[in-house]
């Protein structure tokens, strides 16, 4: 496995981590204002609580395949399944910019 691979793996969760910490995922309230979570909000904070869940993962199966205590069978899935997560989480999140787009083309 790359390193550099790794390293990425690493600052992609430790960011997602902030960024959910920014949300205010963890008291169910808005970080901002303080008021309870509307449910897109909850359902961004439940994608990125499984993108963070998905790279720690990742992370550890490859930390124990370093040393050789686990099967590569296991780092494999555990990248695949981050990856999954990750392309799901962008996927999503592209078709809420281009929803946006539209509806700032839209004549008022």
């Amino acid at each position: 496995m790359n390193i550099k691979q790794l390293d990425a793996v690493s600052a992609y969760s430790q960011a997602t981590k902030q960024m959910q910490d920014g949300l205010g995922a963890r008291d169910g309230k808005d970080g901002i204002s303080g008021e309870p979570r509307s449910a897109f909000s909850a359902l961004v904070s439940d994608a990125i609580g499984n993108v963070t869940a998905a790279t720690h993962n990742t992370e550890i199966q490859s930390a124990k395949a370093l040393v050789d205590e686990a099967d590569m069978v296991d780092l494999v899935t555990a990248v695949s399944n981050a990856e999954m997560v990750v392309d799901t989480v962008v996927t999503v999140r592209d078709k809420v910019i281009a929803a946006y787009n539209d509806i700032l083309k839209m004549p008022i």
